[in-house]
Order: structure tokens, then sequence, then C-alpha cells
């Protein structure tokens, strides 16, 4: 295989290892908004990147993890409900990143590359901000995972035994906007969202436990990055958006089989 096959491979892989498990917490809690919200952001981070003379996937992390803590502290609130809060910000995030760019006459960036992704572009160094990234996300993850699952199932008993709640939540609010941040180079912007949901909603089906689910899910999305890979290369077609119809395929095959246990 040549090399950007094997880079695009690792990378793609390395998403799909975080964005399973994330994405079961994210079916379960009803956070789809949520993603996009971060999503659009990222073009914010893009522009603040190149201003400031910075690496642009910098830009895009810090600027993905400061709308996070807003979000997550406005959440608090009870003047506006959170889904026009996730309007708000992420209709602003992704308009203030346009006007950015275009004011930015000098600065030739690619949009359809940010917007889409380009797996097959990705370079030793996306590898590194990808694994590196990922790996401590996984690992906060496993430590908050009882008082997250706790919290998601009833977050006031929850409160009660003593759970930390909150800290939890914000925790894992964060959590998703550094994979957000990270996976913005292998599905794009306007796809990262169905990375974390459609393989965790295709695993749902056939999980016995909250762990099988996101095992589950991890292996579901990684499939989807090879399946998605292949495609693009077998029929010229946009890598990104290969991935995201290959996992909605795998949601649809899981769907059709005939379920023994009623759910």
């Amino acid at each position: 295989m040549d090399d950007f096959l094997l880079r695009a491979l690792a990378g793609g892989l390395g998403v799909a290892l975080v964005a399973g498990p994330l994405g079961t917490f994210v079916v379960w809690r009803r956070m789809a908004y949520f993603g996009d919200a971060l999503a659009h952001s990222a073009l914010l981070g893009v522009a603040l990147g190149t201003v400031l003379g910075i690496d642009p996937q910098l830009g895009v992390i810090t600027t993905c993890l400061l709308l996070a803590l807003a979000l997550a502290l406005l959440q608090r609130q009870r003047r506006l409900a959170t889904d026009t809060l996730l309007g708000i910000f992420a209709h602003t995030a992704l308009s203030l990143g346009l006007v950015a760019l275009a004011v930015l006459e000098t600065v030739r960036v690619d949009l359809v590359a940010y917007l889409f992704g380009d797996i097959l572009a990705i370079s030793s160094v996306d590898l590194y901000w990808i694994w590196g990234g990922n790996l401590p996300v996984l690992m906060v993850l496993t430590l908050i995972w009882r008082p997250l699952l706790a919290a998601t199932v009833h977050e006031e008993l929850a409160q009660v035994e003593g759970a930390p709640v909150f800290r939890a939540r914000l925790a894992f609010i964060l959590l998703i906007a550094m994979v957000v941040a990270v996976a913005m180079k292998v599905v794009g912007i306007l796809l990262i969202t169905s990375l974390l949901i459609i393989p965790a909603a295709a695993a749902r089906r056939f999980a016995r436990s909250p762990e099988g689910m996101a095992a589950l899910a991890g292996g579901l999305g990684c499939a989807a990055i090879g399946a998605g890979l292949w495609a693009s290369l077998r029929w010229d077609t946009p890598a990104g958006p290969s991935v995201v119809v290959a996992a909605t395929l795998l949601f649809v095959l899981g769907h059709a089989i005939p379920s023994r246990s009623p759910r």
C-alpha cells in the first residue's frame, strides 16, 4: 500500500476508535445537535489559527474547547433552552469563521477540504494530532465512565448518591470538543457528527451492555473507515462522505437483520 493510504487508514481508525465510545453517550443523551455546534465552530478555529500565525489544528482545538466550556456553563441557566443556545452558537461560529476567512484576502484556504474532510491528505503530523489527542480522551472517558453512565440513566438519583455529575458532564463535553477538533481532517466539519452517532446507533440494536455498545460502536466505525476508503479508491468518490455513506449502510444492514429479542 502507498504511504498516503496507510496514513489515511491509521488516521481514520484513530478517530473511529474514540468516536464510537463517545458516540454511545451522544446517542443516549440525545446530544447530536451539540456535536454539530462544536463542528461548526471548527471553521472559526481555522480562521483564528491563521490570524495568530499558529497551527490551524491548534486553533481549532482551542476554539472547540472554549465553546464547549461556554455551553456547559450556560446550560446551567434557565433563561434559554439548550437547543436554542446550541443553534445560536453553531450558526454564529460558522458565520464568523466564513467572514473571517473572507476578510483574509492574502490567505488561501481550501474550504471544501475543511467542510468535507480530506482523509487521503493526512500527514504524519496529523497522525500525531489524532492519536496524541484521542488516546488521552479514551483514558479520561474510562475514568468518568461510571459517574457519566449513572447521570445518563438518572441524573437526580446520581446526584443524591454523591456522583460528581457536573464534573463528569463537563469532562464529557470537553472530550467531545477534542474529538471534533481532531476528526475534522478525516470527515470534515459538516460530517463529524455522523461519525459520532451512526456507528453508535447501529451498535445499539445488538449490544447487551453499555460497555459492549461502546466497543461495538468503535468496531463499526473502523469498518466504516475501511469500507469508505475502499469505495473512494474504487470509484473515485470523496473520501469523507464515502466513510459516512459506508457507516449508514452498516446501520441499514444492521436494522435489516431480524432481532432475536424485542427492544
